[in-house]
Parts: C-alpha cells; structure tokens; sequence
C-alpha cells in the first residue's frame, strides 16, 4: 500500500510553509485523563511562571495525568512516572483539551530546535477555547461537547511483526489567506508588551525520546480509541427535542453555515446519513395517524408534511410551514383553538404535532396501482458446484423452517426458478400432489411454460412447495453440469414477477458462462494494479446486469445477491442488481455447508421474515437557501431527489451531501424531512415522515464543535467506495488523507493567532476519533493495499456492504471491537455482558497467555495464544488442540463445562445486540502463518502493516501536515 503515506503535493493555498516548530496539542474532554484542568485561581488571565526550557510546560493539571517537572534540555527523558499513569510535562502530549480561560505566554523566548525529524520535539494536542463570534447565534444554538474517551490501559511499542515504516515527506502546505493565521515566530516568543494572558492550562500525557535512541517512542495509553463504539448525537434532542431521533436522520454537523465561505472552509463532507426504518429507541412503536376525510395534510406549495415545527395562526385557521413560510388552510375538520401562546390545545394529543417521527395512513391517491402481494421468487443455481457444496439443502430447509413466518403471511406469492445450461420452471398449482418441473433449454429466446402457476399464493400451494423444498437437496444429486446460465434466468425471473413486483433472491456459486450476461475471468488481471486501469476491474464488465436492475427497479422488484462460490464469481458485475434495486449483497467465500451453513441459515432467515417496505420512494426535503445533491447507497434515482425503492428494510441506511443554493443563509433554523411512502407487508399503504431541525450559524469553530464523527465516516466511506470506481486505490485513500489534514489545519487556522500555539495542532473534540476512523477506513477491505492484499470478489462486497450500513455497524466494521476473554470464562452468565471490554487494535493488547475475540459485525476471529492453559483450550473446544490438524473446519459447539458454557453465552450476547448479520466463528493460533497475519494482524489497524502507517506514526504524519502558517 506504499504510496498513501501522504498526500501528493498540492499548489494553490496549501502550497509549501516553513517545518513544522512543534508536534501537536489538544484540550481533554470534560472527565477523566482527557478532562479540561480548572482554571487557575488568578481569574482566567492569570499569569503562569516561565517555563525552564525550550518546550517548558503549562502549569501541572490536577486530573489523573499529573504533570512531571519540566525538562531542562529539548529531548531529555521524563522522570520515572511515580503512578501508573502519570505524564510527562505538559508539553509533550498527544491529545489533550484547553479550557476557555486564556493563559500567558512563556516570558523566556524557546531554544531555537533542529528541523531534522527525527529529533523534533515531541507533539501534543490542545483544544483551544471557543473563538467569539461574530454576531450571537440562534437562542436554538448550543455546545454538545461528546463524552470522554476511554482511557485503556496498555503498553506500546511497536510490534516486532512490522515492516520498517517508509517514510515519505509531507506536500507542502502552505498559508490559508483570508482568516488571520499569521503565527507568532517561536524562536522569537510574542511581541514585548504582548499580555501575558494567551496560554492554555492543559493535561499532559507521556511523550519522549527513549534514552540512546532517536526513534520517538510515544506513551500511547491516552491516544483516542472509540472503545465505547458509536456515540449518536443524543445532546441534540436536548436543544430540538422535537427533533426525530438521530438514529433515523444524523447531519455531519448539527450547524448548517451561513454562508459558502463557511463551506468552503469547512473541507469536511456536509451532509446527513438517513436510516428510515431504523429500530425505534428504547422499543417506542412509530405513532400511526390517520386523518381520515381531512386527508393527509401537507403544504400545498412544498408538499412539505404538517409537523412539530409548523406554526399556527388566525386563530387555528391557518398553519405556517416551516420549509417554505407558506400559510395554508387548516381543513375543518382538523381545526383546534390555541391558548394564549398560539399553540394548540391538541397539540400533545397528536403525534404529528409533538413528535419527529411519525407514519401517515395514505389515501388512494398516494397509489399508483393497488397494492401488490408481497412476492419472493427464487432463483437457484443448480450446477455441480452447488450441489457439492452443500447449497441446496441448505437453503432448502432454511426457506421451509420461513414459510410460516414470511412477512405477509399470508398474502404473499412464491415461486422458484433452478438453472445450470437450462432453465428449470417447477409449477406449484394448488391441485397438484408434486411439483411439476419444466425445462427449457433455448437460452436466447426464452419464454415461461404454464406461467400463471409459476408465482403462486403460499396458502394455497403450501403442501407443493414444501413437498419441492424436501426434495430440492437429491433432486440435483447426479447433475454434473458446470455451466450457469445466470444472464437468461433473470430475464425469465423478470417475466415471473413483472406483474407483482417483489423480492428476487438469487443464489449463484458458479461464474454466469452462458448466454446473455455471460462473464469472464478477470480478477488475476495482476498487471492493471497500481494502473490507470486498475478501477476497470470494479466495475460491471457487462451493462446487461444495470440495464435489468433498471428494468426490475420499473416493475418495483428488489434483488439480493448470494454469491456462494469458491472461486471468482464477479461480484463486481453481479452487485449492480442489488445495487441499483435496494437490495443487498451477501458474499460466501469458498462456501461449504458444514461450515458456512448456520451463517447462510440465519441471513436468509432473517432476509425473508424481517420487516420490509415494498414499493417505496423516499425523498429528503430541506429549508429555503439548502438542498440535497448527491445520494449514497443501494437505490435508483427516478428524479433529482426521488429514491426508487422496490423494497427497503431495517438493516440499510442512506447517505446524501448537501449544498447551499444561496452565498448568504437569511434564517436562524434549517428544517429536514425524510418522507418515506411504501407498502406495508399488510397491504396499508403509509408514509413514514422523520422531521429535524437545526440552527444556521456564522462560526466555523460552530460547525466543528457540533460535528458528528459517525455521520463524517459514514459519507466518507461511501464517496471513498464510489471513487475507487474511477480511480486508483492509492489515490483515493489519499484524497482521505487530504480532507483530514485540511480540515484540521483549517481548524487550526482559527486559534493560531490567539493562542501563540507555534507548531502544535489542536483539534475539535468533537473529531476526537476522526484520524483513527480514517486511518482504518484506509486499511479497510474496500480499500487497503492491491492485488494480493484483498481477493477481488472479497473486496467488491465489502465496498457493497459498505455502501448500506448504519453508521454503528459501518464503524465497527472499520474499527472491529476486540475482546479478552479467558477473564470472563470463569465469572457467573448473568455477569459476563457487564464484563466486556473493548481493547485497543494493536498487538501489545494481546496477551500470550490469552483467549480474545474480534467482532466486525460479519465475523467471530477467535485469538489463542500460545501460552494459554491447556485446560481452557480442551473446555472451549471439547478436545485437544492437537487432536485438531486443521483449525479452518473447527466447529465451535457448546460443551458440557462452565468455560465452554460461558464461551457460547458471549457469542449469544454480542450476536444479539445486532441481529442483522451472523458472526461465523474462525479460529487462529498465534503464530500459525500466513492465517493470523489474513484474519487477525490486518484488523489490528492500529499497527503499522507493510506499507502502511501505525496510529502513532498516522498522528506525527498528520502533524507533520497541517504545520505552515
């Protein structure tokens, strides 16, 4: 992956600045080893005492990172720490925070320090007090500083397995013009007569230079680390709360600019991450309300629907919408006297009056057609590597353990289409005694035998199918066919459904070879890596799988994607029919039904009996002077802000940027709704609206106190995948890396003067977590390393996955959550969910004499150290590690003991915080190469792999590249 190191040199505003003077500072959260020292007793422009050296430090804090001495020499070692965690001075921290109080300014001018890297004083954070703004912000605004960061407990050093790091120097940056970002020279300290009142007062952590070395070792124990997992915005319902939840609608910063050059400062993605079907918070059922003959009641000009933030006026008789001021009617019969205030006196008695959320019952007219059937089709390979591996009987008895609880039940149609070289049709009427099988072997002109039995209604057909399902498994037993005709088995599957619509599931473990849509190999193509024409390769080769998304998207069927195959199924091709039809791409690599057969069992169940809304469009409206550009995720765009959904679910969110329409935003608040009209799986057609607010703010350092870090990541990830279509993988992870150098030295730009701050950065500790996530994001299977890194098919579907996860899945997915467990085995079951703690992802987290598990929200990697106790070893796993040549095929089965119990009981928890996808356990021994490096130490992202920068090393180079003044 060498290349991503930094990004390439830039001219124009970043063009070159002096080195940099100082590594980094931050200001700490409000508790803990990160919280804000209290200001001093002088008032807040008291004086601090002159340090004694060239990077003297601020006054010691009183927090748990007490402060050591201050050094006399640039690079002499700390004291030895009298607790486990106290620092070293000041001066030398990674990540601490500034409160608002201004402190002075050393009166001893620094000494004047070596450019040379290698012996650059080491770096600290500080975040800086709130700049005063121009004018005062809306009585709406407010601070939602997030919650301190954990604090693990570990040491560090760099693993032994790494790769010497291959440093490449920083492009140079150059001065931001426009902004007042003159720094003070640090060799020369602040003008004479300067008050000495603009230091801050900040906590230290451990940074130094090992005795006899000049490699710099960094005490990383209070480096950021989102151990905790994602932190919604809930602070924000505290200022708006009748505001939707955040889970449902999130804005990357929960303060809109005022103006484009705000925006254009900025440099982060603004927009919002929208999960209509979210599950509700704390189990509250979406209000349902049905207006009856009044009708659904919106404006009559936005279309905008009545809610929480619409006014009321002439008595009741008039309403104001809050997206365009429009005054519209209040039909009579839904008219309401106010009080004294000029609000209703209904108003908490109706749910779209004093909640964000709600769902409208629809009226005819919101029908194109009635509503349909919910319908599932079936489209199953057959050929002789299904059969092999197991496919068939698995999903046979899957689909028959469902039936009974298919959503709908029981309205819903059902049908199956097999195919090798030919189509195979089975008719499931209600007067047959078995299924009858049709086949048909003209590929290029395909036409359906008996179609009106093809699609049939589960209660009436059930015996038939059920009677096809069991024998499904031998059916096929002697087929020895390897060629797939997928390319003509979705025509037919579209002439099945055209009239319904519905749910297309299709099973293919063999690349399509056959008729139209036929594939070829192209995933060995080793020579067009690191070329222009490397993207090629993640693309569809052939249109014909977007023009039928296109087409089953018009006749409003959704398609998911199985891909089950042990060598290269082109999934690039094939996930343009999910992608373009809201569905979802599931990916079993080298499957085998011993041993993916539970997590194929559990996707598909939870596949066809979760909730699901059938023929959808959503749309996001937005304010005066805002609106919505570029839409992320699986859907079609039917117009410039109309979303085609033929079936939408709990378990995929969307992603959209924003722009402002106007150079200068006139209003105080800017409100969002996302509309979402579907079918439910009982026939009622609804529309589920989600409402926010938020407020328009002439600040920069506003927009960066409220941001969002799970919102950032998940719009980054999604433009990053969509980039890597058209771009190289080094380049894109670059861009990555430019956006958070310039958003953070953007940052900077706004305290430099202020605060005499020299060559450190400061950072909102709202983005506390933001290099860390876009370190991983780079080393995530989407987008880390070349060829050899990442199977082609493997990383496809990982950037298909992407592209429709939540925020908190798409975060763990990134950054999995890893978990020590040989401490728990031995603790009572009802004690061990409280016990789980998160570790930082780096090797010295792992102990030897261990047993850990790492969760990505797709896999169990299950860590066995090499001097873990026998005993624990033969209770997890019923026997003997030497009884177990090959650790790839261990089944993991609950055994009668407590280690094993317990063991099992962690597994059920973490699978039950998130029911949307199966971890299927892997087993790995320390040392046992080249597996542990594959499935454990490239998930360690905090270390640094071949090519690639450890977090400590990503910190210095992001340093390194937010300095020039």
């Amino acid at each position: 992956m060498g290349g991503y190191r930094g990004p390439a040199p830039t001219q124009g505003p970043f063009g070159a600045g002096p080195p940099p003077q100082r590594p980094f500072a931050t200001a700490p959260p409000p508790q803990g080893p990160f919280g804000t020292a209290p200001p001093p007793l002088g008032g807040p422009f008291s004086t601090v005492a002159p340090p004694q050296g060239p990077f003297g430090a601020a006054p010691p804090s009183q927090g748990p990172f007490g402060t050591a001495p201050p050094s006399q020499r640039p690079f002499s070692a700390p004291p030895p720490a009298q607790v486990p965690y106290s620092a070293a001075p000041p001066s030398q921290v990674p990540y601490a925070t500034a409160p608002p109080p201004y402190r002075p300014l050393p009166s001893a001018p620094p000494q004047p320090q070596s450019p040379t890297w290698s012996t650059m004083p080491p770096p600290t954070y500080v975040r800086p007090p709130p700049p005063v703004q121009s004018q005062p912000p809306p009585p709406v605004q407010g601070n939602y500083p997030g919650g301190p960061p954990s604090n693990p407990q570990f040491p560090m050093n760099r693993p032994g397995f790494q790769q010497p790091m291959q440093t490449m120097p920083p492009p140079p940056m150059g001065p931001l013009s426009g902004y007042g970002n003159q720094a003070v020279n640090p060799t020369t300290g602040p003008p004479m007569g300067a008050p000495q009142s603009l230091v801050e007062d900040f906590q230290s952590l451990s940074l130094r230079f090992p005795p006899g070395t000049l490699d710099l070792g960094v005490d990383v124990k209070g480096l950021p680390r989102p151990l905790d997992g994602d932190e919604e915005p809930a602070k924000v319902l505290e200022a708006y709360p009748m505001n939707c939840h955040p889970r449902y609608f999130r804005l990357t910063t929960h303060a809109i600019p005022a103006s484009q050059s705000l925006v254009s400062r900025w440099h982060l993605p603004l927009g919002a991450v929208v999960h209509p079907l979210a599950k509700s918070p704390d189990g509250e059922e979406v209000p349902v309300v049905d207006f009856e003959s009044a009708g659904v009641i919106r404006c009559r000009r936005c279309r905008t629907y009545i809610n929480p933030y619409v006014t009321f006026a002439d008595a009741g008789r008039k309403w104001r919408c809050n997206l365009c001021s429009l005054l519209n009617d209040v039909p009579g019969e839904y008219f309401c006297a106010l009080d004294a205030g000029g609000r209703r006196y209904d108003t908490d008695q109706r749910p779209e009056l004093c909640k964000g959320t709600v769902e409208f019952v629809a009226p005819t007219e919101y029908m194109v057609r009635p509503p349909m059937p919910p319908s599932y089709l079936f489209l199953i390979d057959v050929s002789v590597s299904a059969v092999q591996s197991g496919l068939l009987e698995v999903v046979a008895k899957t689909i028959k353990s469902c039936l009974g609880d298919l959503v709908a039940f029981p309205r819903t149609q059902i049908g199956f289409v097999t195919f090798d070289s030919t189509l195979h049709f089975h008719s499931f009427k209600s007067s047959l005694s078995q299924p009858q099988m049709m086949v048909v072997a003209d590929l290029d002109d395909v036409f359906l035998p008996l179609p009106e039995d093809l699609l049939v209604n589960l209660v009436d057909s059930r015996q038939v199918v059920e009677s096809f399902l069991d024998s499904l498994p031998s059916m096929f037993d002697d087929n020895a066919n390897v060629e797939s005709a997928l390319g003509p088995a979705l025509k037919a599957a579209l002439m099945v459904m055209g009239q319904f619509g519905g749910k297309l599931l299709v099973f293919q473990s063999t690349l399509p070879s056959l008729g139209i849509g036929r594939l070829r190999l192209r995933g060995d193509d080793v020579r067009a890596y690191g070329t222009d024409k490397e993207h090629i390769l993640r693309v569809p080769e052939d249109a014909f799988y977007k023009q039928m998304a296109a087409e089953f998207t018009k006749n409003q069927i959704a398609v998911d994607v199985f891909s089950l195959s042990d060598r290269y199924c082109d999934v690039a091709s094939l996930g343009s029919l999910a992608k373009y039809t809201g569905g979802q791409v599931y990916h079993y690599p080298s499957f085998d039904a011993t041993t993916h057969g539970d997590k194929l069992n559990h996707e598909l169940s939870r596949n066809l009996t979760r909730e699901t809304a059938w023929e959808s469009v959503m749309r996001v409206r937005c304010g005066k002077g805002v609106r919505f550009t570029t839409y992320h995720g699986h859907f079609m765009l039917r117009t410039t802000d109309l979303l085609a959904l033929p079936a939408v679910d709990p378990d995929k969110a969307f992603a959209m940027q924003l722009s402002l329409e106007e150079s200068l935003m006139t209003t105080q608040t800017v409100y969002f709704q996302v509309a979402l009209l579907y079918t439910s799986s009982s026939g009622e057609r609804r529309i589920r609206v989600h409402t926010a607010a938020a407020p328009v703010v002439t600040d920069l350092g506003e927009m960066y106190r409220q941001a969002d870090t799970g919102a950032i990541v998940s719009l980054l990830a999604r433009i990053a995948v969509e980039n890597s279509l058209s771009d190289k993988l080094d380049s894109v992870r670059q861009q990555l890396q430019l956006k958070l150098v310039r958003s953070l030295k953007e940052y900077r730009s706004l305290y430099v003067v202020q605060h005499r701050i020299g060559g450190r950065l400061i950072y909102p500790e709202s983005l506390r977590y933001l290099p860390l996530y876009i370190l991983a994001l780079c080393k995530s299977l989407a987008l880390r390393g070349g060829y050899a890194d990442v199977s082609l098919d493997e990383r496809c579907a990982a950037g298909f996955s992407m592209m429709i996860l939540p925020a908190k899945r798409l975060l763990n997915f990134i950054y999995p959550s890893l978990y020590r467990l040989d401490e728990v085995l031995t603790m009572e079951q009802d004690r061990i969910d409280g016990s789980l703690r998160r570790s930082p992802l780096t090797l010295q987290c792992l102990d030897s004499a261990g047993l850990y598990l790492l969760d990505d929200g797709f896999t169990f990697l299950v860590w066995l150290g090499r001097m873990l106790q026998p005993e624990v070893v033969n209770d997890v796993f019923g026997v003997s590690l030497a009884n177990i040549p090959d650790l790839s095929k261990v089944q993991l089965t609950e055994c009668d003991n407590n280690h094993s119990r317990n063991f099992m009981t962690v597994l059920r928890t973490l699978r039950g915080k998130d029911s949307s996808c199966y971890q299927l356990p892997r087993v790995v021994r320390q040392g046992e190469q080249p597996r542990e490096s594959f499935l454990l130490l490239s998930n360690l992202v905090e270390d640094q792999m071949a090519g690639t920068s450890s977090y400590v090393d990503w910190i210095l180079q992001i340093h390194r590249q937010t300095q020039g003044s």
